[in-house]
């Protein structure tokens, strides 16, 4: 009867340290949120609401089940553009995540730097919207891009397909973003992820397992020689070929004879 209790106390210490610990990121998230602009665009990374977004990130992914495997070429250790396939909107959460010594910083569509709180931490973090649907406007923010870079603020990630394939098929790249490392003269790192489909419907009950597979670290000499349609077919090809060794269909013929 004794040891029961015991490990009834044990139990409900723990308990109650891991529901204090997820309360305390909660409430410094939302603290944090409330001393940022929602429309503001900053270009210098806070190291405080870098630690937040980090903390909190590190938090949902172990809550939420993931267990991210990492594996390839070792990232740079200067700064660079990081590209991929996108199939969830956990990819960008993961990457920074996983790779957070580097302070990567995405490019986004302008409703996630809207949602409460989030929103507000990752623009302190130099997270920039881009508007697809006005030319000037993306090509500003490629501008605001290579900036960062240049001041060593942080690296940038982008997803040339513009948007999270809901096939987990490669589409079609948008290839204006390579100019980013162009621009910077920079690496652009290379990074196939898989797994992060399944997050919503293996949770709570099962785990979820996720790869980060590093493919290849293009040289910014190679870049600055390149066009961009040169790069995005070259890390086009790249992907499909690690969706291919990893068992999947990368493509849609329709799309592809389109």
């Amino acid at each position: 009867m004794e040891n029961a209790l015991r490990v009834l106390k044990v139990g409900l210490c723990v308990a109650g340290g891991a529901v204090s610990y997820v309360l305390f990121f909660v409430v410094l998230g939302f603290l944090s949120g409330l001393f940022t602009g929602w429309k503001k665009e900053y270009f210098k990374d806070s190291k405080f609401y870098r630690f937040v977004l980090n903390s909190m990130t590190g938090l949902t992914i172990f809550l939420g089940g993931m267990r991210v495997k990492v594996k390839g070429e070792k990232l740079p250790e200067g700064r660079f553009v990081i590209v991929g396939n996108h199939r969830s909107n956990w990819d960008p959460i993961i990457s920074w995540f996983m790779f957070r010594k580097h302070n990567i910083s995405y490019i986004s569509k302008p409703s996630n730097l809207k949602i409460p709180f989030y929103g507000r931490i990752v623009r302190r973090c130099c997270f920039l919207p881009i508007d697809r649907a006005s030319a000037r406007n993306s090509v500003k923010t490629i501008d605001k891009a290579a900036e960062l870079i240049k001041s060593d603020a942080v690296s940038i990630g982008v997803y040339p397909e513009g948007t999270r394939s809901k096939t987990c098929k490669l589409l079609r790249f948008h290839n204006g973003v390579f100019k980013i490392a162009q621009k910077a003269n920079v690496p652009v790192v290379v990074v196939c992820i898989t797994g992060t489909e399944k997050v919503k419907a293996n949770f709570p009950w099962k785990k979820t397992h996720i790869e980060l597979n590093v493919l290849e670290v293009i040289p910014a000499e190679k870049v600055a020689a390149m066009t961009t349609q040169e790069i995005g077919k070259e890390v086009r090809d790249m992907l499909g070929k690690a969706l291919i060794e990893a068992g999947e269909q990368p493509y849609d013929e329709t799309e592809e004879a389109a």
